[in-house]
């Protein structure tokens, strides 16, 4: 289904399968923020399939029969096979079908600026950092985000400016259906092998997105990663860059220090002139990437240096970001989403910033195809760990084709001169960690699956 600007208004039942996903939850609520009727599906209950019943908007736990085969349009997650019996009634009742990714391009076509941030790692938090600036701005933008960001108080916002700033994904080639004003480009990494099976793919894919932009546009790009920068070549648009390392960048972080929470302070030159100093409230190198991403488009928009300063060091994170979740018996217990071994090696990194005895990790690796394709990566992130705790791979998506196992991970670092233990059993995990943590530890869950629960259950 192609779906024109003008068309939306004709559609009064909208319904979507896979609706407790992060971003279709975003689209659930925006339409019904916009008097649509909203109905959906989704294989599991969740904290979100809660709030969006909250808000007034019926979800069937399971296949929604009823809602599929009456509704005036179905919005489909990537998750959803064509086998799937919603769908399979749609088609029967020729019921307009149109996928995530695509409708989301729609939405971006509504608006003057739509802002996109993308790359591998660091999309939520810095959607969030860039969604704050411009709310304290007092530029009322349209937000779909990827994580629960507390100034909003959940993962989307409808504005009523031309400002829609939205985290955009790569997987599947997602946001190449968008139409974007801007994007933000913060790095490209190998991810999504399942799909995208060699890394020229992943980075042919970015090349695809600059080519979206058109001359008026604005490309930002992490000057510190050779690929992102090299994305100048394949776009007209205005093109800014940033970075710690490479001083070449339009905007560079210079003077760097950490207190004694890994939260960073450094000053920012445009240009090779001193611009302004930073403080964040979020810890790790890989936030003041994140933070500069922020800066320069922010810049761009022409928002004032008070504000970003007093915006990004008020932002104490989103959800599931090295997120403090609590303390048992002086043991401080964090929540992290990291499911990729960069991602856990900039989590790590930002850890030893930290004041704290000893570290513990429990790691949940998140569908087979990735850690069979990234296990010797894997086991390196986690070994400046001290303690390491490995439960079963999270399938989501995918069945088991790959001959993988978390064993094979715990075997890879034994080999490399690290004990971890391979626990499958929350309940086990939980009592081991209160029977061998000691006062001032550390314990961090890791992961993008249901590993997040260990915490609450080590508090309780």
């Amino acid at each position: 289904m192609d779906l024109k600007l003008e068309d939306l208004k004709k559609y009064n039942h909208i319904h979507l399968i896979g609706i407790g996903g992060i971003s279709m939850s975003a689209v659930a609520e925006t339409l019904k923020n916009w008097n649509f009727k909203v109905t959906g599906s989704d294989a599991t209950q969740s904290d979100i399939t809660q709030r969006l019943e909250q808000h007034g908007i019926t979800v069937t736990i399971g296949h929604d029969l009823e809602n599929s085969k009456i509704a005036d349009m179905i919005i489909y997650s990537a998750a959803i096979k064509e086998n799937d019996p919603e769908m399979i009634l749609a088609k029967e009742n020729n019921i307009p079908l149109i996928d995530r990714g695509k409708f989301v391009g729609y939405l971006t076509k509504l608006y003057d600026e739509s802002i996109c941030v993308a790359g591998t790692h660091g999309k939520t938090t810095t959607t969030s950092m860039l969604s704050v600036c411009f709310i304290n701005a007092e530029k009322d933008p349209s937000i779909e985000v990827g994580g629960i960001l507390k100034e909003i108080e959940g993962n989307y916002r409808v504005g009523n400016s031309e400002y829609f700033i939205l985290e955009s994904c790569e997987y599947m080639g997602n946001f190449l259906k968008f139409f974007p004003n801007t994007e933000i480009i913060l790095n490209i990494d190998n991810d999504h092998l399942d799909y995208y099976k060699t890394f020229d793919n992943i980075l042919k894919t970015f090349k695809d997105f600059a080519t979206l932009l058109d001359p008026n546009g604005l490309l930002v790009v992490n000057g510190d990663d050779k690929n992102c920068y090299n994305l100048k070549e394949f776009t007209k648009a205005n093109f800014l860059s940033y970075g710690i390392e490479n001083e070449n960048a339009d905007f560079v972080a210079k003077n760097i220090s950490f207190d004694k929470n890994g939260f960073a302070s450094f000053e920012v030159y445009k240009n090779n002139k001193f611009y302004l100093t930073l403080s964040l409230s979020v810890p790790g190198k890989h936030n003041i990437l994140n933070a500069l991403a922020t800066v320069v488009t922010c810049d761009y928009y022409k928002i004032s240096k008070e504000v970003i300063q007093a915006s990004l060091a008020n932002f104490t994170g989103v959800s599931r970001r090295a997120e403090y979740k609590g303390c048992f018996n002086n043991i401080s217990v964090f929540d992290d989403y990291g499911h990729h071994p960069t991602e856990i090696k900039a989590t790590s990194d930002a850890i030893k910033n930290k004041t704290y005895n000893k570290s513990w990790v429990v790691f949940q690796p998140h569908t087979y195809s990735r850690t069979k394709n990234l296990l010797d990566d894997f086991a390196n992130s986690l070994l400046d760990f001290d303690n390491i705790i490995v439960l079963d791979i999270y399938a989501a998506r995918e069945e088991n084709i790959y001959n993988i196992s978390s064993k094979d991970l715990v075997e890879k670092i034994n080999s490399l001169g690290k004990n971890a233990l391979y626990i499958p059993d929350f309940d086990k995990v939980v009592s081991y960690i209160k029977e061998n943590a000691t006062p001032n530890d550390l314990v961090l869950t890791l992961g993008a699956g249901t590993v997040t629960n260990i915490g609450p259950m080590l508090l309780k």
